[in-house]
């Protein structure tokens, strides 16, 4: 990153109890898959995903941000899922709530209709808990994670590989 660009993204950023469910679920299956754990306080769901972006457009992406519309929402984070292509393991859901995808909608129609550049593949909500990780057989049971959604926030990566992240600025649902 330079000084003129800066590595953003839209997402959803748990509150303590629920960042801590999901330390629990991290603790739970490293010993299985290995990899490079996400820091605990970086954890999160990506909404949109921006990437390298001028930091010119930082208070226009931030005014969008304020512009965006939706009602709070209940996430139940149930699922653990391994993407063979990049080794990730991550957290699911098996039902995503009409209230993310609207929200989703939304936040990525303001993207386009203010032509700033995003990564427009299909959302699938997801939780990276482990990079460069293996893949499990059988994953265990774990407790379900129940998270009230009650905002989203705009995130900026610190540093190059193996960032950490953080919170720009936040809008209530």
């Amino acid at each position: 990153m330079t000084a003129t660009h800066a590595r953003l993204f839209f997402a959803l950023w748990p509150d303590a109890q629920t960042r801590a469910a999901l330390v629990r679920w991290q603790r739970a299956v490293e010993p299985l898959c290995g990899g490079r754990v996400m820091h605990p306080d970086d954890v999160h769901l990506t909404l949109a995903f921006l990437g390298d972006t001028p930091i010119g457009l930082l208070d226009p992406i931030k005014d969008l941000g304020s512009a965006v519309r939706g009602a709070s929402f209940a996430l139940r984070v149930d699922r653990l899922h391994y993407w063979k292509h990049n080794r990730i393991v991550w957290a699911g859901l098996e039902e995503t709530p009409a209230a993310l995808t609207a929200l989703v909608d939304d936040l990525r129609a303001r993207l386009i209709a203010a032509d700033i550049r995003f990564d427009a593949k299909a959302f699938v909500p997801h939780i990276t808990l482990f990079r460069n990780a293996q893949p499990v057989e059988v994953w265990p049971e774990l407790p379900a994670i129940d998270w009230q959604v009650d905002g989203f926030a705009l995130i900026r990566a610190t540093g190059g590989k193996g960032s950490r992240y953080r919170v720009e600025a936040r809008w209530p649902l």
